[in-house]
């Protein structure tokens, strides 16, 4: 999902975002929706949150980080 997307929900849901990057927004608009703030944090590709609105997003950057 693009930057700009994210920055939209966070302002949607009264967060300031700032200059912070972006797993930083998602994992605050996930607490602010009292989920688990885990975004980026899967082990090894790993992830109980089926229903994750940022799940895909998470996954691939998780991906990404390990290659």
């Amino acid at each position: 999902m693009h930057i700009n997307t994210v920055r939209t929900i966070a302002k949607e849901r009264g967060i300031k975002v700032g200059r912070m990057a972006k797993a930083e927004i998602i994992r605050t608009i996930q607490r602010v929706e009292g989920n688990f703030d885990c975004f980026k944090t899967a082990n090894q590709g790993h992830c109980d949150q089926g229903g994750c609105y940022w799940r895909e997003d998470c996954l691939a950057a998780e991906k990404k980080a390990a290659s």
